[in-house]
């Protein structure tokens, strides 16, 4: 794998609405899956399917402790491309003639 193709495997991973849910959620301090899914409308198993698809891409790494599985940000980078994707998302709105938070 070359670094195109797996800089392709990181976007992909973070464009799903919920894999970049739980990304921003562990950007500040690891969590076990138990912290995690109160936050998400979601099965366990379907949570577990998003983590292992983070994992894979190389996003999140994983430890357990105890009988808790923790995950937290591996790649230090990726809190700056999501800054950067959402600097990008704002100024995106503001080509446009209305703001993301408004109702039509």
């Amino acid at each position: 794998m070359n670094s195109e193709d797996l800089s392709v495997k990181i976007f992909k991973a973070l464009g799903h609405p919920i894999r970049l849910q739980i990304v921003k959620s562990l950007l500040d301090q690891s969590r076990c899956v138990c912290e995690l899914l109160p936050a998400f409308d979601y099965s366990q198993a379907n949570l577990s399917q998003h983590l292992k698809i983070l994992r894979e891409a190389g996003i999140l790494e994983n430890k357990k402790i105890g009988v808790e599985m923790h995950y937290r940000v591996k790649l230090k980078g990726i809190t700056t491309l999501l800054e950067i994707m959402d600097q990008t998302a704002i100024e995106y709105f503001e080509t446009l003639d209305f703001k993301p938070n408004e109702n039509r």
